[in-house]
């Protein structure tokens, strides 16, 4: 399979290239990015061939594309794949605003072309194993769940909201809520947030508490926050706490570590599997045995409005529908 990469805005595109680099089969055809000097660097990195102008690269012969470009770009770059018929991996949050979420969704299907959305945390094996519990019985049916995402502030073009959609919120607020929709096969139906901005001297938020109710009745939060420094051991978190009527279960999507301290301070060695390999492998199986997208479109619809969500509620100072 020929694959190709639109833009290296997102930090995550380095992973998902070295993933493709180990799987059998497939190869890495070109790399298309505006910023030409990270576009030359990385196309010298990873031994492939760099074009300016993504339009350029999508009319090679590939077959597919992952689009890891800044938020606001991905409706542009989702269109113009679709057009071209190239089947789309598409970094999260799969859009700035509900309008151009829908019209990246339609495209695809119009075009007959896969739109999956990169949300790794959900080849994470203690999450996968929740879920396993979950379905299996174990903990009765949930009654409440307890989520955080508690990351570093990227800075760049994340804290730019043009570009972004948003800060923390935006950022952090959709892995989880996808997570918990996916645990429950259940919408959220409103949410109240609290968002502020307390940790950098930018002007955009860097801390929030989602609260949602779901459709069954479940309650959920989310601490959606940049509130970890730089001397922390890794970039953040993804937990849960799911109380059941039969028990609770406590899930560490990268608890799969091992603790090393030395004279430059605490370090964090992981050992356990590459969730970014196994999204990319899976996405790369779905296309090649044309298996619809593990992570669809409107997945990543579903997570992107309890954000945007999010932000209503802390701007009316109320609980916001969601539908």
């Amino acid at each position: 399979m020929r694959i190709g990469i639109i833009s290296f805005a997102h930090g995550h595109a380095y992973a998902y290239a070295e993933a493709l680099k180990k799987i059998t089969g497939v190869e890495l055809v070109g790399i298309a990015d505006d910023n030409e000097t990270r576009g030359i660097e990385a196309s010298m990195r990873y031994n492939t061939s760099y074009y300016p102008n993504y339009e350029d690269l999508l009319d090679q012969d590939i077959e597919a594309v992952i689009i890891t470009s800044e938020n606001a770009k991905h409706h542009e770059h989702v269109l113009a794949a679709a057009k071209k018929g190239k089947h789309i991996l598409c970094e999260k949050p799969i859009a700035t605003n509900k309008k151009k979420a829908v019209e990246m969704i339609e495209a695809c299907k119009e075009n007959n072309v896969f739109l999956q959305i990169a949300f790794p945390v959900r080849f994470s094996t203690p999450i996968v194993k929740a879920k396993q519990i979950i379905e299996d019985g174990e903990i009765g049916s949930i009654i409440a769940i307890k989520g955080t995402n508690r990351g570093t502030n990227p800075g760049g073009w994340f804290v730019e909201k043009e570009k972004s959609g948003g800060g923390a919120v935006m950022d952090h607020t959709v892995h989880l809520a996808d997570i918990m929709r996916w645990y429950m096969g259940s919408d959220v139906k409103e949410v109240y947030a609290e968002i502020d901005n307390l940790f950098s001297d930018i002007a955009i938020d860097d801390c929030g508490i989602i609260t949602m109710e779901f459709e069954n009745n479940v309650f959920a939060t989310i601490d959606c926050s940049w509130s970890r420094n730089k001397t922390f051991p890794t970039w953040g978190d993804v937990t849960l706490e799911i109380i059941g009527t039969k028990g609770t279960l406590s899930v560490d999507a990268f608890a799969q570590k091992t603790d090393v301290y030395s004279v430059e301070g605490a370090q964090w060695d992981f050992w356990g599997e590459d969730m970014n390999q196994d999204l990319v492998e899976d996405f790369v199986s779905n296309v090649k045995n044309e298996v619809p997208p593990t992570i669809t479109g409107e997945d990543g619809l579903k997570a992107m409005e309890v954000a945007l969500a999010g932000y209503e509620s802390a701007k009316r100072k109320g609980p916001v529908l969601i539908g």
